[in-house]
């Protein structure tokens, strides 16, 4: 199928649109440091994505302290975010590229509802998206296709004509089932060997590659 066959596209944030990897660790790191005395590695912290932020807490802390804690991070992830996160180069100009062309965006995070918005807003992306669905507004998070779904059944679309852009397995495998196209996304990837093996029915190595894919095929 070719991208201008696509009447929605649904990005990933983290990864995808922005590089947030290293605040999201940071901001792990200060509340553990404060509250366990140690510190993680970034592959310590990637396992515990899946739930957004407040299932980490919980896991860590205890179900009692995650309203608290949660308030602590996100002070922190926005005290520091123009220091540690940035907007990839060339993302702005797709968002504009898509839109001018009357393609719905939506926004498929596993990250909770509070930090996407900080991100969003701190990168003035937030304008861009119809529909942001983060992993506080689903029961089953991915690669659980639930996310998709809700993009599918709030603007009664066509799986077919949907495209999910993503940057991990997860991303791969909810798209595989709610029955979209998705496009695997390397520049920030934290799993490039597994996601170049899982058979995306696209590939891109950089935003530039994908910038020129939506140029072309849709003029």
């Amino acid at each position: 199928m070719q991208s201008n066959g696509f009447s929605c596209v649904i990005f990933d944030l983290d990864g995808t649109l922005t590089q947030t990897n290293p605040l999201i660790f940071a901001s792990f790191n200060h509340i553990t440091e404060k509250y366990l005395g140690k510190t993680f590695t970034p592959r310590e912290i990637i396992s515990w994505f899946g739930p957004p932020e407040e299932g980490a807490i919980e896991h860590l802390l205890g179900a009692d302290r995650v309203d608290e804690v949660m308030d602590e991070l996100c002070e922190f992830y926005q005290a520091r975010h123009s220091e540690l996160a940035r907007l990839h180069a060339g993302i702005p100009e797709i968002l504009r590229h898509l839109q001018e062309r009357e393609i719905r965006l939506a926004v498929f995070t596993g990250k909770g509802s509070r930090t996407a918005d900080i991100t969003l807003k701190e990168f003035n992306i937030g304008s861009y998206f119809e529909l942001v669905v983060s992993g506080n507004d689903v029961v089953h998070h991915k690669p659980h296709p639930e996310g998709i779904q809700k993009i599918l059944g709030h603007f009664a679309l066509d799986p077919s004509h949907v495209l999910m852009i993503g940057d991990s397995l997860a991303d791969i495998k909810a798209s595989r089932a709610a029955g979209v196209k998705v496009a695997a996304v390397l520049w920030d990837s934290y799993d490039k060997e597994r996601m170049l093996a899982a058979g995306a029915d696209f590939v891109f190595h950089n935003v530039g590659e994908l910038q020129d894919w939506f140029r072309h095929s849709m003029n």
